[in-house]
């Protein structure tokens, strides 16, 4: 009886003294070792990869934004405001309806068919919206000048990129809305396009955060 006493209690201060030894190594020194790591070799990106602008923090060049005009009375969905480059639509955003102490948007897909009549609705729309938008006095754009991207949104809603086709095609509104001259527009786009990956990988892309900083950065000076 007393050595399976003792047995026992060997046994519960070895697991004890496991426990313990994991939990430091585990829960305490290896988190330290991985962000003292990441905050030296990848500080930019282990911080979220958050872009600045005039000492503020304005957002991450991974996660897309909305640039749109405040919401007026009467209306459900804000109207763009097309002195900025615009992203990708975001249509499969949802809103947190669970917890609402939080204002939260959930990222997401529309998860519509391609022949799905909603989608082919919304992909009208917003073809027709683009072409009008970015018409001016001297540039007209086409229907067929429109990208797929600039009518459809991402697997998550929150697609930070575009095409330079479409960052290209926004060029001329984007120009007339600032008093800016096209050319100069139109560079600050090449300045900002993104190559593929190794050179190979992938396709070329705009981060339209990025974008639109240096657009309000020239629209200052």
């Amino acid at each position: 009886m007393n050595n399976s006493v003792s047995n026992t209690a060997r046994l519960l201060g070895a697991g004890l003294r496991a426990l313990l030894v994991l939990t430091v190594i585990t829960g305490v020194l290896y988190p330290l070792a991985v962000t003292g790591v990441a905050q030296g070799l990848f500080r930019d990106k282990a911080n979220g990869s958050e872009l600045t602008s005039e000492g503020k923090v304005v957002g991450s060049s991974l996660i897309g934004q909305a640039y749109n005009l405040p919401l007026k009375k009467g209306e459900e969905t804000p109207a763009a405001d097309l002195r900025w480059f615009q992203g990708r639509p975001q249509n499969g955003l949802g809103v947190n309806s669970v917890n609402t102490q939080y204002s939260l948007l959930l990222s997401g897909a529309t998860n519509l068919a391609g022949d799905n009549p909603e989608l082919i609705k919304q992909v009208k729309e917003a073809r027709a919206a683009v072409v009008a938008d970015n018409s001016t006095a001297t540039h007209r754009v086409r229907p067929s000048d429109v990208p797929a991207e600039a009518v459809t949104s991402s697997g998550s809603g929150l697609d930070p990129a575009i095409s330079p086709r479409y960052a290209d095609l926004q060029v001329h509104r984007v120009a007339e809305r600032n008093k800016l001259p096209v050319d100069q527009v139109r560079r600050l786009v090449d300045d900002h396009t993104d190559g593929r990956l190794l050179g190979f990988m992938g396709e070329p892309t705009v981060n339209v955060l990025e974008l639109n900083i240096a657009l309000r950065e020239l629209t200052r000076r």
